[in-house]
């Protein structure tokens, strides 16, 4: 989905993660940005938790069992925390049922040498195989759209452009 800043972009995954059943991942590039989702969602009563906010193996343990038994209906994450192997094997074990990439033109603009493992994001649609993937930006060129594409394993798949105006 290319939409305006402002332009609902939230609301592409939130509501269809509200319908279903099971838990959304959602990742994203800024821990502000993380917070700020956390707050809303809170806000209107809906549970939410972020893997990256621990310090150490004992704080991520805690937040992956409070993922697995806490009845979250998202969990937000930085590219790095999921190339953890204890939040990969646990995430498998969580029903998960949208992933969305936030900032999706991260995957291009970072992912190519200063936050690499936003090219290790592909993984996740071979974790999770038969999971819907939306990947979300205000920004992005053909270029871009292409880059994100081709990390996350996209072009195998149905993959349909959203895009408006990007004038606010």
């Amino acid at each position: 989905a290319l939409l305006p800043t402002g332009g609902g972009k939230s609301l592409c995954y939130q509501i269809p993660a509200l319908m279903k059943p099971g838990i959304c991942l959602v990742i994203s590039p800024l821990r502000a940005l993380i917070r700020d989702q956390i707050k809303e969602l809170s806000n209107k009563g809906i549970k939410a938790l972020n893997l990256s906010e621990g310090s150490g193996q004992q704080d991520l343990l805690r937040i992956l069992d409070n993922a697995e038994f806490g009845s979250f209906k998202f969990i937000f994450s930085s590219p790095e925390k999921l190339q953890n192997s204890i939040v990969k094997q646990r995430l498998k074990s969580l029903k998960v049922s949208l992933i969305a990439i936030d900032e999706a033109h991260c995957i291009s603009a970072w992912g190519h040498d200063f936050r690499t493992d936003f090219n290790k994001l592909g993984e996740l649609t071979e974790l999770f195989e038969d999971i819907p993937v939306i990947a979300l930006t205000a920004t992005a060129t053909p270029v871009v759209l292409d880059d994100i594409k081709k990390v996350l394993n996209l072009d195998a798949l149905k993959t349909r452009l959203f895009k408006t105006s990007l004038n606010r």
